[in-house]
């Protein structure tokens, strides 16, 4: 199929990337020649295992980056919409949304043959049909539905881990106007076999992406509130307690060997130092103010985010019970993305804390594998030292703090063993054992 692909950020270019590894002739759509011109010498402008490797694979073969926006709607039958939905604290952003369906309509006056246009953007359920539909119509002078489809196909993928996601889904979810949207829709994923797919109309689809998020950022409040009730109550572990209900039949299943399946959801439901990224936080904020549109409060939901806000907090608190005053108290802060694998450092918990350090004078310092770069356009140089390595970054510091489960980290226990005096750590992940290290505190403990 010849697909257009409008925004080479996360989503769009990973779908690219991953559409034309499936045999798919693509265009990757974008305003910025610089990211253009990138991508065109296979080289991705964010950091994702395992992406450059694709693009090298597929560019100027199957794949092709463009500013030339006509051409790339002219020549493909199959357009994804997938730029930025920002959420500027009252409502979704959809400026670039649409600009877009403008764009796109203007260009279908152009074309005589039926063209599918599907929003793979995170957008409020009834934007598909409200709000892309009636421009594309009045840009092109052209029905929907008779000249040419709209679609909604939402995305689920994790940073760090996205290639696998989107080459091996749980599940597609195929929104359309009618059916010969959704048939077409359905037809992008031919060769992605055995997965199920569920048609349904554009709100509804648009929906399933808000619940989702909406359902892991539940489970991590929900887990970081009994994990602030464990450490307030005293000898009580979080990380056992989960365990103990990570085991019960109804989300772990045991097989008939012995064998003991665990799910990936059994993930969220664990204690840290509160979630981020580019999509739980503002998905939740987003449904949220969207409940308000409707009269229909969602006090739940309202409740996860204050917790999530007041979670970098219970740093502070593990801090405080070895150092009173922080005034000039030398602290490491091991990971800076807001997950492992990624250099996305949007909503990362690291920048509420830091400010929140260095609010009560601590001298900082920090490192993280890949998002040094990143957190130097956002972090101050007098306000946190960015070191190079992880051995670096531990010299001479009275705590440690970590903040993301990279694995590198993994290695902190044999390089302090010898520190004398051995320096306060405080897991704000729960990735260590407590026994591994001297001085140990960690979130729910």
């Amino acid at each position: 199929m010849q697909v257009s692909i409008i925004g080479t950020g996360y989503v769009g270019l990973v779908s690219g990337v991953c559409f034309a590894e499936k045999g798919h002739q693509v265009y990757c759509v974008d305003v910025d020649q610089s990211k253009v011109d990138l991508i065109n010498q296979g080289i991705s402008p964010f950091y994702e295992p395992g992406l450059n490797e694709l693009l090298e694979r597929n560019i100027n073969t199957r794949l092709k980056a463009t500013t030339d926006f006509r051409q790339a709607i002219l020549e493909t039958e199959l357009s994804l919409i997938a730029v930025g939905t920002p959420f500027d604290g009252k409502e979704v952003d959809l400026t670039y949304v649409k600009q877009v369906a403008q764009q796109i309509g203007e260009a279908l006056k152009e074309k005589s043959s039926y063209h599918l246009v599907v929003v793979k953007s995170t957008v409020v359920p009834g934007t598909t049909d409200q709000v892309v539909l009636p421009i594309l119509e009045a840009a092109s002078g052209k029905k929907a539905g008779v000249d040419f489809g709209v679609g909604m196909n939402p995305e689920f993928l994790t940073e760090g881990e996205a290639i696998d996601d989107f080459m091996y889904p749980d599940r597609i979810v195929l929104g359309g106007i009618d059916e010969r949207s959704i048939d077409q829709l359905d037809a992008l994923y031919t060769g992605f076999e055995g997965v199920d797919r569920l048609r349904t109309n554009n709100s509804t689809a648009e929906m399933i992406k808000y619940t989702s998020n909406s359902l892991l950022a539940l489970l991590i409040s929900f887990s970081n509130e009994v994990g602030n009730l464990c450490s307030a109550i005293g000898n009580t572990d979080i990380v056992e307690v989960m365990k103990g209900v990570h085991n019960s039949r109804y989300l772990t299943t045991v097989l008939p060997n012995g064998e003991r399946i665990v799910p990936p959801i059994t993930s969220f439901l664990a204690a840290g130092c509160g979630f981020g990224g580019s999509c739980l936080p503002k998905d939740v904020k987003a449904l949220i103010a969207h409940g308000e549109k409707y009269q229909s409060p969602m006090p739940l939901l309202d409740a996860v985010i204050q917790i999530n806000q007041a979670q970098p907090q219970q740093v502070i608190a593990r801090l405080n019970k070895h150092f009173p005053s922080l005034d000039g108290v030398k602290i490491a802060i091991l990971g800076l993305s807001f997950r492992p694998n990624t250099n996305d450092m949007r909503e990362t918990p690291a920048i509420p804390l830091i400010k929140a350090l260095k609010a009560q004078n601590a001298a900082l310092k920090a490192y993280d594998p890949v998002a040094i770069p990143e957190a130097a356009k956002l972090l101050k140089p007098e306000d946190v030292e960015l070191c190079d390595s992880l051995p670096s970054v531990l010299e001479g510091v009275d705590a440690i703090v970590l903040v993301t489960r990279w694995d590198e980290f993994r290695a902190v226990p044999e390089l302090i063993a010898e520190f004398d005096p051995q320096p306060v750590f405080v897991d704000g992940r729960r990735m260590l054992d407590k026994h591994s290290i001297q001085r140990y505190e960690g979130i729910g403990l």
